[in-house]
């Protein structure tokens, strides 16, 4: 769930420990100063009275040096904050009540005590079947943690590992090639962690700013945008269900290979050892460059090994940017990070939901599965809105499925076959009118990268006849007459209007749609020529204009003051994302037409305005 919704959702007081840290940040000159004043003194240079969006656009600024904050948090040794940071960056674990919350942390040092056990057997038992070099290395860092830990004995100190022996000991780690489950079984077999309560761990996460927690809905909340922070600080790269996606392309002989070097049990089922492979936290760029590749391995075929994954498994045209190994490593891993961040699901969300029943229909099991994967705590978790709040989308549910589960779907439901079976399947749940809406801004903005992204093949050429499609559906939806007949009477070869609503009782509505590339409209002229003709032309025939509106993507703050300064147009705008927004807190409210009178107000349509008189 994004920042802005959370803070939407938790009252003053719940964030203020998170507001603390970031006015903390801003006061001592973060690398972003000059863009947060900007912000803050277009508002209120105060974080506590101004609005969610801009608390979000703030926390994106000062990323750098709150991820510092939470990396010293690191070092302090009896904390325990890599057990709790590696609980709520699972898939998943963003929104929980804090009795499952705690059930997870009972499980995690339930785990952590049984595999220092395993461990410890390990290394003393000469005869083990763990690889000698291996068992080397697991000695070397545990007398290094150890050395690091109890050395301050010898000066009389209380043991504790330092930010600069920490920083040593990552290395010794990265160089060791451990995963974060190995260094973190090493760590706690040295310095055995103590279970603690559940509101000391609350505490702990509120007061770094990492969680948000409701005490009346006792629930805690985790947002998308610190979920990257804390998975960066964890060393993953990507999303847990990413690395899934990935690992189901490899070989069987391939996910044995890495199993091998971080002692998993190799005569697991395949989907256990993949789960294995995950859970260890072995890091995604190491097994791309070293892990996944047998010794010997030049570059040329690392290289060619990534670029047919991108192009053969994901489905990808044209090869992955990048020249050298690393490059092509970190745009995969952007690619990977791009899907996630996005808020569009590639179908519409009556398509997720039609496929989420259709699948419940066909696999009884999945429900528990899915359940299962993403640790939610609900009985029945197979509901658009619901998973959409936990970033689960329906190609992660797809995923799921096994190769056998994949066919008899699509001979179900008679989808073709013919090429890669999750893509096939979300175009058949395709509803082209309301993904078409979900993309509306897109199309406004001219996007052709981000719309074939979210499954919209359009030429550019057809961009501007679309927007003013989706804009007419859209006043349709809103319960208006988009009165074709009388637009086509009115208008001329010269002037064409592009949507007429006809409010009866000889009043009318002007919509004029403009689309434009990257920045806000400001062509203020051409328009209020455009707009005044129109009048004229309605006028002339006998009508009266109630109003005239503009629909763009955005518009540039000179446009919308020169607006406002203009008392003959009667002119309004309204953005694309505003008018979606409309759209859905209409479908929640009781009116069966949208009350026009609400559009008659402000020269910048203000959203929360009319959603609020709406839905009272």
């Amino acid at each position: 769930m994004k920042l802005e919704k959370i803070l939407s959702r938790v009252n003053s007081l719940e964030k203020n420990s998170f507001l603390k840290i970031i006015d903390n940040i801003i006061s001592n000159e973060p690398e972003n100063k000059k863009e947060i004043n900007k912000i803050l003194s277009e508002n209120i240079n105060n974080l506590k009275e101004v609005d969610n969006i801009i608390i979000s656009l703030v926390f994106d600024l000062v990323r750098k040096e709150y991820t510092e904050i939470i990396k010293e948090e690191f070092v302090e040794t009896t904390s325990q904050i890599d057990i709790l940071v590696d609980i709520i960056i699972r898939d998943g674990n963003c929104i929980m009540k804090d009795d499952w919350f705690y059930k997870l942390y009972e499980k995690e040092i339930k785990k952590i005590s049984q595999k220092t056990a395993q461990l410890e057997t390990l290394l003393l038992d000469n005869n083990t079947e763990i690889d000698s070099l291996r068992k080397r290395d697991y000695i070397i860092y545990k007398k290094c943690v150890f050395t690091a830990y109890f050395n301050d004995l010898e000066n009389n100190r209380d043991p504790k590992i330092t930010a600069e022996e920490l920083s040593i000991l990552l290395t010794l780690a990265n160089e060791l090639q451990l995963s974060q489950e190995e260094i973190k079984t090493i760590n706690y077999l040295v310095i055995p962690p103590k279970k603690l309560k559940l509101e000391d761990l609350i505490n702990e996460l509120k007061t770094i700013g990492v969680i948000f927690y409701s005490k009346k809905n006792r629930e805690i909340y985790v947002a998308d945008e610190m979920v990257r922070v804390l998975r960066g600080l964890r060393n993953k790269r990507i999303a847990d269900k990413f690395y899934r996606r990935f690992l189901n392309l490899l070989r069987e002989p391939q996910i044995n290979y890495v199993c091998r070097k971080h002692n998993v049990d190799i005569k697991l089922p395949l989907e256990e050892k993949i789960k294995a492979i995950i859970n260890e936290g072995i890091s995604f760029y190491n097994l791309l460059t070293d892990e996944l590749h047998k010794e010997g391995t030049n570059l040329t075929d690392k290289k060619k090994f990534i670029n047919e994954i991108w192009e053969k498994g994901l489905d990808n045209t044209g090869t992955l940017k990048g020249i050298t190994l690393d490059e092509k490593i970190d745009n995969l891993i952007l690619y990977f990070n791009n899907i996630e961040k996005d808020e569009k699901v590639g179908i519409s969300n009556e398509g997720y939901d039609k496929l989420l029943k259709d699948l419940n229909d066909t696999f009884k099991e999945l429900n528990q599965k899915v359940r299962h994967e993403f640790e939610l705590q609900e009985e029945f978790v197979l509901k658009g809105d619901y998973l959409l709040d936990f970033n689960i989308k329906p190609r992660d549910i797809l995923d799921q499925l096994s190769k056998e589960e994949m066919n008899v779907f699509v001979d179900k439901y008679e989808i073709k076959k013919r090429g890669n079976f999750a893509i096939n399947i979300l175009d058949a749940y395709k509803d082209a009118e309301n993904l078409f809406i979900e993309n509306y801004e897109n199309i406004g903005y001219r996007n052709l990268n981000e719309l074939k992204n979210n499954g919209i093949l359009i030429k550019e050429s057809e961009l501007g006849i679309k927007f003013e499609d989706i804009t007419k559906s859209i006043f349709l939806k809103l319960g208006f007459n988009v009165d074709e007949k009388l637009k086509k009477q009115l208008s001329t070869a010269k002037n064409k209007i592009d949507i007429l609503l006809n409010l009866d009782d000889d009043g009318v509505i002007i919509i004029e749609c403009k689309t434009v590339k990257d920045a806000g409209y400001n062509k203020f002229s051409a328009v209020t020529r455009q707009m005044k003709s129109y009048i004229d032309l309605v006028n002339q025939n006998g009508y009266t204009v109630l109003k005239s509106l503009l629909v763009a993507p955005s518009f540039s703050d000179d446009f919308i003051n020169e607006c406002d300064l203009d008392f003959e147009l009667n002119l309004s705008l309204i953005t694309a994302s505003s008018l979606v927004s409309i759209l859905e807190a209409f479908k929640e409210s009781k009116h069966k037409q949208f009350p026009y009178q609400l559009l008659m107000k402000d020269v910048l349509i203000k959203e929360d305005r009319i959603i609020k008189a709406i839905l009272k």
